[in-house]
């Protein structure tokens, strides 16, 4: 027995940017978000309220009881997610997202909205391009499909820095993991993050970075599938 798997993507891409991971899982039941102002909801305004709520719908779209995964942007919402809906939240990944936001943090989203804002096609064509340098063709060509929303960056950087993701934590009563590559600047509050758990657990992919998730499609498939059978087995009990 194993559970659904809810994808949460990070700022600026779409639930797209999950779909090589996804295809890693086979017929293993799974839903990737369009958070607010991202993919198929572009132009919407975002708000830490309304993407929580596009989280428990996809697990309500899934049966209602999901192991959620999110990584970076994507990983914050998650924990909010399953503070406020731990009846459906069976268990949590978050990946690149180990770190409290603060304006340090956040700034320099800031800038990178202001050079890229300044292009025709909001930095569209340039952003593509590094995603294309960093990542495998297949993820970065999914990303590219989805859209990449870098107007959104300003309303995700406002509600960032009042998030409290240790408070949220420590809310939530199920099973963490956090991922993280071992060169993800992401990372470094990760013992306050497990601390904060109350069931939480590490596992760190040597030499991977931030994008460790779409740059090791297949691995972090694998950490996923083994993370919903195990929790699948807690439920059992």
């Amino acid at each position: 027995m194993s559970l659904p798997l809810v994808f949460v993507h990070g700022i600026r891409l779409s639930g797209m940017s999950w779909s090589v991971v996804r295809e890693q899982l086979g017929e293993h039941p799974s839903a990737a978000v369009d958070l607010p102002g991202h993919g198929a909801r572009r132009g919407e305004q975002f708000t830490l309220a309304a993407a929580v709520d596009a989280v428990a719908e996809a697990v309500d779209n899934v049966g209602g009881h999901a192991v959620v995964v999110g990584h970076s942007l994507g990983g914050y919402i998650s924990v909010a997610a399953a503070a406020r809906h731990p009846e459906r939240v069976a268990g949590l990944v978050v990946a690149g997202a180990s770190c409290v936001p603060s304006r340090g943090l956040t700034t320099p989203f800031t800038l990178m909205h202001r050079v890229l804002s300044r292009q025709p096609d909001g930095g569209e064509r340039a952003s593509g391009r590094i995603f294309d340098s960093m990542l495998p063709p297949r993820v970065a060509d999914a990303i590219k499909h989805g859209g990449i929303a870098t107007e959104v960056i300003p309303d995700v950087v406002r509600e960032s820095r009042h998030f409290d993701p240790l408070t949220h934590l420590a809310e939530y009563p199920g099973p963490l993991w956090l991922i993280n590559g071992s060169r993800d600047h992401f990372r470094i509050h990760e013992r306050r993050f497990l601390a904060a758990s109350t069931d939480s657990r590490l596992l760190i992919t040597p030499r991977a970075g931030h994008y460790l998730p779409l740059a090791q499609p297949t691995e972090f498939a694998r950490y996923v599938l083994d993370i919903s059978h195990a929790v699948a087995g807690q439920h059992q009990q």
